[in-house]
């Protein structure tokens, strides 16, 4: 795999999930979620950083009805004292993996294991629903960059999972990964990362990506088990109002 950056997979973040709308505001890109979770509301830091600075994009989203939520990246340590500092608490800290689409497109899953269908089907809501998934994260999806897809997985005959993947510049990203609690350990997200590396290559890109919480376990393991780099991080601070 070409040597990929942290850098590189924020843009591709940003790119496949996107937020509703982003504005400026003093040192930071202001981002408007619109209820679609953590990625798409938090504030980035985007310039020379100042105390003021933190405070104005506080008010600017919260004139958006958010909570001031601020996403820490690479290099940031200066940002993460400030917010510290300030009373702001730590919240999901993330892995971002990747891995050479080639390197995980090693068996083709079973037909019905992961089917592409765009736009999601009904039955892909209700099993992200399971997992919290709802209404304002699939709006997320509607809005993320072209080529993409969904996936709708089956396990002896019974409805199993749904996953979203959306390509830029070359670099997939796989969100919304969920399977049933009910058909879990039966090799269903394997199967899925290895049915979004075909459709990368098949659409001309390169690289699978994906982000993880890193308290998920069982995700760390799987994609490390696939080969997956840990490309970076970032975490989030959130102050309790």
């Amino acid at each position: 795999m070409t040597a990929l950056s942290a850098e590189k997979l924020y843009e591709v973040i940003e790119a496949t999930w996107p937020p509703a709308a982003k504005s400026r505001n003093a040192a930071f890109t202001i981002r408007d979620g619109q209820g679609g979770g953590k990625r798409v509301s938090a504030a980035t830091l985007d310039g020379s950083l100042s105390v003021g600075d933190i405070r104005s994009a506080e008010d600017a989203m919260r004139a958006l009805g958010q909570t001031p939520l601020f996403q820490i990246r690479h290099g940031e340590e200066a940002l993460d004292e400030m917010l510290e500092a300030a009373g702001y608490q730590i919240a999901d800290p993330v892995n971002m993996y990747a891995a050479s689409a080639e390197h995980i497109a090693t068996e083709l899953p079973p037909r019905t294991i992961a089917i592409p269908a765009w736009e999601p089907l009904q039955i892909m809501e209700e099993i992200w629903a399971t997992g919290g998934i709802g209404r304002e994260r699939i709006n997320v999806m509607h809005r993320g960059c072209t080529p993409k897809s969904a996936f709708v997985s089956r396990w002896n005959d019974k409805p199993a999972g749904a996953s979203f993947v959306a390509m830029h510049d070359g670099i997939a990203m796989l969100h919304a990964l969920e399977i049933l609690p009910e058909q879990r350990r039966n090799g269903l997200a394997r199967w899925a990362m290895r049915r979004a590396a075909f459709w990368t290559i098949a659409q001309g890109g390169h690289t699978l990506s994906v982000i993880c919480t890193k308290e998920n376990d069982a995700a760390n393991a799987l994609y490390s088990r696939l080969g997956m780099d840990v490309i970076g991080q970032y975490h989030y601070r959130i102050k309790p109002e």
